[in-house]
């Protein structure tokens, strides 16, 4: 019975069909045009995504009959710890992967972090669901005053409750996309420390530009909420570095778009994870990741979106090694840090293949 809970779970997580709850949310406060919404729900530029019964009943069968190698890491996955001695001795732009899809950056002196989550899982409850491969890199109370926290969307795995609730007392701004600043409100964060943004929209934060792009997903924390609330992608702009921030996304002609709008691009933090053919529309498979990093016109790619849950029906080293593979036969550069590990953005440089050694032989 443990295992068809978890099971469940995950589809749920993956698939935002989230247990019910309480919550609900405003609609949409101010106008937009007529193609991006229909009935008081956020629209794809490119799509309309729709879960029919029938794709759940292929996803059920489909989780059924998993028969991975390693849907969990048997060996320990490397962290290096960061800690504020480190970010003080260390000069410049840099840049961390923390788990998952949470990056914690210092740009221009200031201290920004995307998609914080830090629960040990990516879940509704702390009992079931997805749980974390490894712990963070950082704990939160150990992190410096942030000055910004975005948020790409609301799913479970992106927006978590209790980070946003630990992070509330450091961080002076939460810049989000449109209606997402009401579920934090709801948390105990103070709507003055809220930027909401539409796409194509941006704030500065000092010196660094940031801006709401688009992404080809869906959004929504129960049954009740699906597309109330933007989904978004970010780009990070200061006088010297440019990087892109995917979120979650299918693969559509908005990276182009992006890359020629806002690019060239220093990096360009890529989803590669989680991914199958039964919900391609809106998690890229690998070659289209490749393909959107390409779009984008960026230097160096970085997959993130994988290596600390279970949300999908690959194994866990899988992306890595299918986006490690591409990348070669396309001689593109690609950053794999360890958590943890510091990417100097003054002097990137290429990193070691890590997973390598954990996969089982």
């Amino acid at each position: 019975m443990i295992k068809v809970i978890l099971i469940v779970v995950s589809i749920i997580v993956i698939t935002a069909l989230f247990f019910v709850f309480t919550t609900n949310i405003a609609s949409v406060s101010q106008a937009l045009p007529d193609d991006r919404l229909k009935k008081g729900k956020f629209l794809n530029s490119e799509i309309e995504y729709k879960i029919s019964a029938g794709k759940i009943y292929k996803m059920m069968v489909a989780y059924f009959k998993d028969k991975r190698k390693e849907a969990v890491p048997s060996k320990v996955i490397p962290v290096e710890p960061v800690s504020q001695e480190q970010l003080a001795q260390l000069e410049g732009d840099l840049l961390y992967r923390l788990g998952h899809s949470t990056i914690f950056m210092r740009l221009e002196g200031e201290y920004l972090l995307i998609d914080p989550v830090f629960s040990d899982r990516a879940s509704p409850v702390q009992w079931a669901g997805p749980k974390r491969f490894h712990p963070s890199p950082i704990a939160i109370d150990k992190l410096p005053p942030i000055r910004a926290v975005m948020i790409s969307h609301d799913h479970y795995d992106h927006l978590d409750i209790s980070a946003i609730k630990q992070l509330n007392e450091k961080v002076e701004h939460f810049i989000v996309p449109l209606n997402v600043g009401k579920r934090i409100i709801d948390w105990g964060v103070s709507k003055s420390k809220i930027v909401e943004l539409d796409w194509s929209q941006e704030i500065n934060i000092g010196t660094i530009r940031l801006t709401a792009t688009p992404a080809q997903h869906f959004s929504g924390r129960s049954m009740l909420d699906s597309d109330k609330t933007l989904w978004a992608s970010w780009v990070i702009q200061t006088d010297k570095t440019r990087l892109f921030f995917s979120g979650d996304s299918g693969y559509f002609s908005g990276f182009k778009e992006i890359g020629e709008r806002y690019g060239p691009f220093d990096i360009a933090m890529v989803e590669t994870g989680a991914y199958n053919e039964l919900w391609s529309d809106i998690h890229m498979m690998p070659a289209e990741s490749l393909q959107a990093h390409i779009d984008l016109n960026a230097q160096w790619m970085m997959p993130i979106h994988n290596g600390t849950f279970d949300l999908a029906l690959h194994d866990w080293y899988t992306p890595f090694d299918e986006i490690s593979a591409l990348a070669d036969q396309a001689k593109v550069k690609l950053l794999t840090p360890q958590f943890g590990e510091a990417v100097t953005l003054d002097n990137i440089h290429q990193t070691q293949k890590w997973w390598k050694a954990l996969r089982p032989q």
